[in-house]
């Protein structure tokens, strides 16, 4: 039975594409691909932060791209498709990970701020699942990881375009589930809790908000960007070969949680 974990979870040598690879979860999720083996594809409208994880893959010996590309365009999906496949020969696993977020209050939202949040959050996902997924499906493999939220079902408040698009995510994912189940391709989502982020603590979490999650979260604490690590591996690995149209929640109880 030696190396049974190890065949199970066996990621080395293929690759991984991460949208919003800059940023604060979705960055711990491309270090950790590339520390299973994987090459990885650092995906983002921020060139200089794609960059940042690409150097500190690479510093630890690993292979990774910095690209910046902005998921509201589909043509910038396709071009980023042909530079991977020039550089790496294949895609395994994609994650869609850019996202946006604002605390306006309902009446007050804009349609340009909700225009652009649902085409980052939502829009932005349906072009990388038609993109990649297309790629995937003729070579009937891969899987592709969708970031749902804590706010899909039910909505959180304070953040009402994001809750209403990260709906739409979750709903997304179980369509793409059913519809490539037989075609090689799982399709999943990774439903965090609260990661907090500077911007969000700033934004979103004043004292009272931060008693409230954790006094609604049965651990009593933020999680660590590094534990979404495990769910993102295994959704990324074999070991989840009959995993698909799922939402794995990695959210220390919250769901789990009324009074």
């Amino acid at each position: 039975m030696d190396g049974y974990i190890d065949r199970l979870f066996n990621l080395r040598g293929k690759t991984a594409v991460v949208t919003g690879g800059g940023g604060h979860l979705c960055g711990c999720m491309a270090l950790g691909f590339a520390k299973a083996g994987m090459s990885v594809a650092v995906l983002d409208i921020r060139l200089e932060k794609a960059e940042n994880v690409a150097d500190k893959i690479g510093a630890r010996g690993g292979k990774a791209i910095p690209i910046q590309m902005d998921v509201r365009i589909k043509h910038d999906f396709e071009k980023a498709l042909e530079r991977i496949l020039n550089e790496f020969g294949q895609v395994d696993v994609l994650v869609n990970g850019a996202g946006m977020n604002a605390p306006t209050p309902v009446l007050d939202i804009s349609p340009d701020e909700w225009h652009q949040i649902m085409t980052v959050n939502l829009t932005g996902t349906l072009y990388g699942c038609q993109v990649f997924g297309a790629y995937m499906v003729k070579n009937k493999k891969g899987s592709i990881i969708n970031m749902s939220s804590a706010s899909a079902n039910p909505p959180l408040s304070k953040a009402f375009t994001y809750s209403v698009s990260k709906a739409g995510v979750r709903n997304l994912t179980q369509n793409l589930g059913r519809e490539w189940a037989q075609a090689g391709v799982r399709v999943n989502a990774l439903r965090p809790g609260f990661f907090p982020t500077e911007w969000s603590r700033k934004h979103f979490i004043d004292e009272d908000r931060e008693r409230a999650i954790l006094a609604h979260t049965p651990m009593a604490r933020y999680g660590e960007p590094e534990e979404l690590l495990g769910a993102v591996l295994w959704l990324a690995s074999e070991a989840s070969g009959f995993v698909t149209g799922a939402e794995v929640h990695v959210d220390g109880g919250y769901a789990a949680m009324t009074i």
